[in-house]
């Protein structure tokens, strides 16, 4: 069973978290993109979306990852999926979950995706998706709220909707690939000046170096 306005709600609310990131992509090259808020049917099998984007490709002996679990922002976390260099995602032992959550991503895409089978009402809280991926420095944090409802909404008409939230979801895809392309472009023209820059210095010096040893010989 489906619950049939969550993948509605969900384009919508990455459409917006597409537009957050687009506002952001200049601090740093590092970035989560995930829904803010999703919305399951109880006793339903929901996913959790979480995709990073980076200016390098993942490397399986640096890259680390967690799935956390938080009944409110003030609770402490609960670790119940992460990532091994010889195993990949894998889940962890959960008095909550069980073995209800399953890795439903894809590594090669950066998709980091899970699913949460048989929805429960203990459930709903926040989940953070925790990405490192060095060399990027920055930490990528991903949150989203998780809420378990009882019953359907009444059914709509929503065709129009979702062709439009379709079309814009593509459109900002593309412009997000386009800057993260620009931006890891300036980010190696940036490093190759500075490595000029030093090869520059380093000449220099050398040359005062001979000529101080020219004019010290009689």
């Amino acid at each position: 069973m489906s619950y049939p306005a969550q993948e509605r709600r969900s384009g919508v609310q990455l459409v917006s978290a597409l537009l957050l990131m687009l506002s952001l992509s200049g601090c740093s090259s590092m970035d989560v993109i995930v829904a803010s808020s999703i919305n399951a049917l109880n006793g339903t099998t929901v996913k959790i979306s979480c995709v990073f984007t980076s200016c390098y490709k993942m490397d399986v002996t640096k890259f680390a990852m967690n799935w956390t679990y938080q009944e409110t922002r003030n609770d402490t976390h609960e670790l119940f999926m992460t990532y091994y260099k010889k195993r990949g995602m894998v889940p962890l032992r959960s008095e909550r979950f069980g073995e209800r959550v399953t890795f439903a991503g894809n590594l090669d895409k950066n998709d980091l995706s899970i699913t949460l089978s048989n929805v429960q009402l203990e459930d709903e809280g926040i989940y953070n998706c925790y990405v490192r991926n060095p060399p990027d420095r920055i930490q990528g944090h991903g949150i989203i709220q998780l809420n378990v409802v009882t019953e359907l909404p009444p059914p709509r008409d929503s065709t129009i909707a979702v062709a439009i939230g379709a079309s814009v979801g593509g459109a900002l895809a593309l412009l997000i690939l386009s800057m993260v392309v620009v931006k890891c472009l300036r980010r190696h023209r940036k490093q190759e000046l500075i490595s000029e820059e030093k090869m520059e210095e380093e000449g220099k010096l050398e040359a005062e170096g001979v000529a101080e040893e020219g004019t010290k010989q009689p």
